[in-house]
């Protein structure tokens, strides 16, 4: 059919159909269209106050899955680190070589 033109035709009738979008329809009346230039514009209008807001009501509706498990492992995290803390110092090394002597009853443990 037609030998790789980029006029799409209309090869029951032999007419240029026209390009894509307005495929050879009459031109519609009664639609308006309005633009504004693109310098009259203003995207940003009240970008900052409404992004406190809406900052401020995102993060109250999330505290509750947020907070509660930052604060349960904040305190895991303290709690391991003292018993890391107590388990090299010199208390630490004493109770577990007293540990040690109580479970073997005075022999040697085997590593």
């Amino acid at each position: 059919m037609g030998g790789g033109g980029s006029e799409p035709l209309d090869y029951k009738h032999g007419q240029f159909l026209g390009p894509w979008g307005n495929l050879g329809s009459q031109t519609q009346k009664g639609i308006v269209t309005y633009s504004l230039s693109a310098n009259r514009q203003r995207p940003f209008a009240g970008a900052t106050s409404a992004a406190i807001f809406n900052t401020y009501r995102r993060s109250r509706a999330q505290f509750l899955y947020v907070v509660p498990p930052l604060v349960l492992g904040y305190m895991l995290i303290d709690w391991a680190n003292e018993k890391n803390h107590y388990y090299n110092s010199k208390e630490g090394r004493m109770h577990d070589t007293e540990a040690a002597e109580e479970a073997t009853g005075g022999g040697t443990v085997r590593a």
